[in-house]
Order: structure tokens, then C-alpha cells, then sequence
């Protein structure tokens, strides 16, 4: 695509389904109005420019091209990527317990790579790009995740609730030594012991926290990250609440589907329940280890009609879409709409277009057409702040 053409003011987006072994042959399938079961476990609908599986316009271009070719009309001023990429998440069994890179953790991490030549595809490769990843996930159904570091005494009486020398010595640790010291104790159990560590969880216990490693420990029955489940948050979703991760900020999603957003940056260290690389060193560096409350974001009402969900980050917003009034968005670009119920119509300039559940478009920045919404669906609109992201 040379250029965007004049009168076309939104693109119809064609969305990479990603196959992960955490995710459900019925969800994303169902959505979609395919056949279900899913040839595969899919896990997630990436809807952005990720380089790493990018969405493709009507015309076969993918969004990585497109931008390429015409920086200024689709993304404005001020940014050389598109900063979000947006999500659906189908959480059929526990994915890693992570942490993501702060801006100044991920600009050094990657320049320090860089400098030593490890290929950005290499799976020891902790830093593919330079930017920091915040992420903000909207519950569809009931979800179930991890978030931020439990207060230590509260974790000690729940490893201390079960019965196991192995879990009673992490305590000891964490009591005397505190969290950082107790998590990389967990992280470097000897491999010739981890099963035997994971059993002491296994029976469950009298708290939700303790089924909730119990059932951990059914998918992973080698990985110590069952143990470290007890040192973290459990928090459930309610449909309709949202859980913001900061850069820093450990968790792991368990169970559920939902609508993410994040900064399209692929820099993840890993803290278990995960075959993948665990870079204990860095992990440790990146990690903040003071104990926090998960943070669950509450939506303000937009004079649009929208319902933002705030955050701090610079790279994204999302608001709600929901039945009512014709939505008027002035200026709306570079953005994405995704339909999750019912039937969405978005009109811009001479540009209609029909959203059906699982479809999306993408907005571009040029054009100075407001953006109408309207329909008796339901789904989500991605944006950029407007402070300018580089």
C-alpha cells in the first residue's frame, strides 16, 4: 500500500489467532462463529503491529507494511510504531508467572544485548525490543490471576497452613530473610527435588490460596512456581472489572477470558510455571518485591459515552462500548475497534463499516472525520493518549 487512500478512513483488520498450550479450542473459536473444537488450543487474537504477528488490512498488506509505508498517515506525528497492541485472551490452564522491564530496565537490557550479539529470536534472549510492557486486562468472564507479592506474613502463615518440611523451610527463609530471598530460593530449588516440593502443595489446604496451588500443581507438578503462587495476590475478576500490571509488578493469569492491552513489546522474564528460559539473575534485578494490592481499575464515563479505564501508561487507553446513543469520537487516530457482542456499525468520512463478534478495525490517524459508533454490540475502542509516544 503506497499510500492511504483518501477516502478510506478505517480498515478492516485480519487478526493472527497465536496457539499456545494454555489456551481453549472453544473460546476464540466460539467468538468467531467457527467449528468448535479448535484444531489446536488458542490462546490469543493479537489485533495491532506486532512484529511478531502482525494483523493484515483488506487489501492482504500487514499493518507492519502499511505503516512502513505511509508513517505519518496511519500513526500521526511523534510515533514510529503503532505504541498498543490489543488482545483477546482465552486462559484454559496457568501461563508463566512474569514480570516486564520498567523504560530504563528495557532500554539498558536491550542495549546490553544488542552489544553481545544475541540474536533478538534466541529463547535466552530476555530484551526483543527497548520498550517497557504495562498491560491492562478487561475480564469477560470470571478470571482468576496472580498480581503482586502477597505481605510476608500473610504468605508465611499460608506455607506454614500446610503440611511439608520443604514448604516449612521456604517460610523459615521468607520470615527471617524476607520475599526477594525466599522467591529466589524457590526459583533455584534443585530439579532432583521439585516434585517433591510441588507434592506438599498438592492436597490443597484450607484457603482459596492453597486450592488455587493444588490446581496449579495439576498442570505443572515439576515447577516450584506452584509454591510461589503463595507468596503472590490471588485475586478473581468479576466480569467488567479490569486489572492493571505496572512494569515491575509480578503475576500470572490462571483462568479466564478477556479483552488485554499492552504495550506492543515482547520483553518478558519468567518466574516458572513455564518450560521456557528463566533468567534467574535478571529476574531478580527487574522484579519489585515490595508487597502490593492488585490494582483493579474502575471505569470513568466519557462525555462520548465510552467508559475509560485509566492508567498511568503513555503507549494505550481503552474505553467500553456499550448499547445507547450514537458514540462521537473526534479525532480518533491511530486506534482499533473490536466487536465483542452484537453488531457494532462505525461510520467515518464516506467509510462504513459492520463489526461482527471477534472483528476489528483499525483507525487511522489522517482524516479529520469524526468517528461514529452505534449498533446494539458491545465492544472495546484502543487508543494513544495524546502525549506523543517514541
Amino acid at each position: 500500500m503506497a499510500t492511504t487512500p483518501g477516502d478510506i478512513r478505517l480498515h478492516r483488520l485480519d487478526n493472527p489467532v497465536r496457539n499456545y498450550a494454555w489456551g481453549s479450542r472453544t473460546t476464540i473459536a466460539e467468538l468467531q462463529g467457527r467449528p468448535v473444537p479448535s484444531a489446536e488450543p488458542e490462546a490469543e487474537v493479537w489485533i495491532g503491529a506486532h512484529p511478531a504477528a502482525p494483523s493484515r488490512i483488506a487489501t492482504g498488506t500487514d499493518m507492519l507494511a502499511a505503516i512502513e509505508a505511509d508513517r505519518a498517515g496511519l500513526l500521526g506525528p511523534g510515533h514510529d510504531r503503532l505504541p498498543f497492541l490489543l488482545k483477546i485472551l482465552a486462559v484454559a490452564k496457568p501461563l508463566s508467572i512474569q514480570v516486564h522491564p520498567d523504560p530504563e530496565q528495557a532500554a539498558r537490557g536491550f542495549a546490553r544485548e544488542e552489544a553481545l550479539g544475541i540474536p533478538r529470536d534466541a529463547p535466552r534472549r530476555n530484551y526483543r525490543d527497548d520498550w517497557p510492557k504495562p498491560e491492562l486486562l478487561y475480564a469477560l468472564t470470571s478470571f482468576d490471576a496472580l498480581c503482586g507479592f502477597r505481605e510476608p506474613g500473610d504468605a508465611v502463615r499460608l506455607l506454614r497452613d500446610l503440611d511439608g518440611t520443604r514448604l516449612h523451610r521456604v517460610a523459615d527463609v521468607l520470615e527471617r530473610r524476607g520475599l526477594e530471598e525466599a522467591f529466589g530460593l524457590l526459583n533455584s530449588w534443585p530439579d532432583d527435588d521439585r516434585s517433591a516440593l510441588v507434592a506438599e502443595v498438592r492436597g490443597g489446604g484450607p484457603e482459596a490460596a492453597h486450592r488455587t496451588a493444588a490446581k496449579i500443581a495439576e498442570d505443572y507438578p515439576d515447577d516450584p512456581g506452584c509454591v510461589t503462587s503463595l507468596l503472590l495476590n490471588l485475586i478473581t475478576l468479576r466480569p467488567g472489572q479490569a486489572l492493571y500490571a505496572r512494569p515491575r509488578t509480578i503475576h500470572a493469569y490462571l483462568r479466564g477470558t478477556a479483552v488485554e492491552i499492552m504495550a506492543s513489546s515482547d520483553n518478558v522474564l519468567r518466574g516458572g510455571l513455564t518450560p521456557k528460559h528463566v533468567d534467574k539473575a535478571e529476574l531478580a534485578a527487574v522484579t519489585d518485591f515490595t508487597p502490593s494490592r492488585p490494582e483493579v481499575v474502575e471505569p470513568l464515563t466519557l462525555p462520548t459515552g465510552e467508559e475509560l479505564y485509566p492508567t498511568p501508561a503513555r503507549q494505550f487507553q481503552l474505553t467500553r462500548l456499550r448499547p445507547g446513543p450514537v458514540i462521537k469520537v473526534p479525532s480518533p487516530g491511530p486506534g482499533a475497534i473490536l466487536c465483542i457482542a452484537g453488531s457494532i456499525l462505525v461510520t467515518r468520512g464516506r467509510t462504513v463499516e459492520r463489526l461482527s463478534p471477534g472483528e476489528a478495525l483499525f483507525v487511522p490517524y489522517d482524516g479529520d472525520d469524526e468517528l461514529l459508533i452505534e449498533g446494539d454490540g458491545s465492544g472495546f475502542r484502543a487508543s494513544v493518549p495524546a502525549a506523543p509516544v517514541t
